[in-house]
């Protein structure tokens, strides 16, 4: 069989991954010489910690458990299993923590509730100022901005993958065949299409009524940290974005403890991951009404430079990069959800006959992708 994969974002670098995996043949197409969207500005994290229960999470565990195999093969993906701490400061924090703690798919998660004492020997550089933290051992962390160069470079050794970057691909014609901005067609017996964040041009043509938005964020990475940051780390607003804990304990957060305004105002939480040069990617703001700003505006970063701070209770390296980026999120929910449910894991459409259209992960492309990329594999019969 011989797949086209349109996008190199990690999305489309793990289905090429699994059909190649699978004994088939492989065509790669980019519209850049290499992607340069949500996939490399990202915190690299494999973050199950915050996920919703039922698809969600078991997406999450299957995606934790094959980045692991395959960073066992491509070392260069610089997969570590870190695990998190969500610090939090007070009692009301304590209690969503608490509360995640006694969910039923806890220990699927790896979740434990740690004092400060327990919190600072699992992660010695967090000398600041909290009371305790929740850990989820099953979170792990790879390299955003080389992990599909590394999974590109495994997959040509193949002999069964051929990359063309800088192409982009205009039209779907005929059957299972894409023409593409050189003016060349190319003919497979399947088409996956995983454009990530552009949802104009040719997919609005194939899917305009798409049920998926676009959403933008704010991040920033350091100078190394000059010592171990040996987990990733999360504050209590993480609480407020991940649909894992919600309840009665996050609604007395949300009715007693206001963010503060910058934090309201940008959508923010804190995480942060240390990277290979022990530099430290920080972040992150949420922007959903289009038009996106075209800049970046300084308060998100101050205030997430006081935050890591006072965790850390030391001051933060020099900022090195900011930088903003946009990534493409599902906005419709499963059948029979109850209201205020999560949305889909991806949305997986077939829009013609033998062309699939993968898209829609949001803030867990990197997380889920391997997983997503393994369905569609097995849904389309690879």
């Amino acid at each position: 069989m011989r797949v086209i994969v349109v996008g190199a974002g990690v999305l489309g670098t793990l289905h090429a991954w699994h059909a190649v995996e699978r004994g088939h043949e492989v065509l790669h197409i980019e519209r850049e010489a290499e992607a340069r969207g949500a996939s490399v500005r990202n915190f690299g994290q494999i973050w199950v910690s915050g996920r919703a229960g039922g698809e969600e999470l078991d997406t999450a565990l299957r995606a934790r458990e094959l980045w692991e195999g395959i960073g066992a093969r491509v070392p260069g993906i610089g997969f570590r299993a870190i695990g998190s701490l969500t610090v939090v400061r007070n009692d009301t924090e304590r209690a969503v923590a608490e509360a995640a703690a006694r969910r039923p798919d806890a220990a699927a998660r790896g979740y434990r509730l740690l004092d400060a004492d327990q919190a600072r020997a699992v992660n010695p550089a967090l000398r600041g100022d909290f009371t305790g933290a929740l850990w989820c051992e099953r979170d792990a962390a790879v390299e955003p901005r080389v992990a599909q160069r590394a999974l590109k470079e495994a997959l040509l050794a193949s002999g069964r993958y051929t990359y063309l970057g800088n192409r982009e691909v205009r039209d779907v014609v005929g059957e299972r065949a894409v023409r593409d901005d050189h003016g060349d067609t190319h003919h497979g017996d399947a088409v996956v299409l995983c454009t990530g964040a552009w949802l104009g041009g040719l997919v609005r043509e194939l899917v305009p009524d798409l049920p998926v938005r676009r959403v933008r964020l704010q991040m920033m990475q350091t100078d190394p940290l000059g010592e171990a940051l040996t987990t990733s780390v999360a504050d209590a607003d993480s609480f407020r974005y991940y649909p894992a804990y919600r309840g009665d304990a996050l609604d007395a957060l949300n009715a007693g403890q206001a963010q503060t305004p910058t934090a309201a105002a940008h959508k923010m939480q804190l995480l942060m991951v240390q990277r290979a040069d022990g530099g430290l990617t920080i972040g992150d703001t949420h922007e959903y009404e289009t038009p996106f700003a075209f800049d970046t505006v300084e308060e998100p970063y101050e205030h997430l430079t006081g935050v890591v701070e006072t965790i850390l209770g030391r001051p933060l390296p020099r900022i090195r990069h900011r930088w903003a980026g946009v990534y493409a999120q599902c906005t419709d929910t499963p059948p029979g959800s109850a209201g205020g449910a999560p949305s889909r894991v991806v949305h997986r459409q077939q829009v013609r006959d033998g062309v699939w259209l993968v898209t829609g992960p949001g803030g867990r492309g990197m997380t889920c992708s391997p997983a997503i990329a393994e369905t569609t594999a097995n849904e389309l019969g690879w």
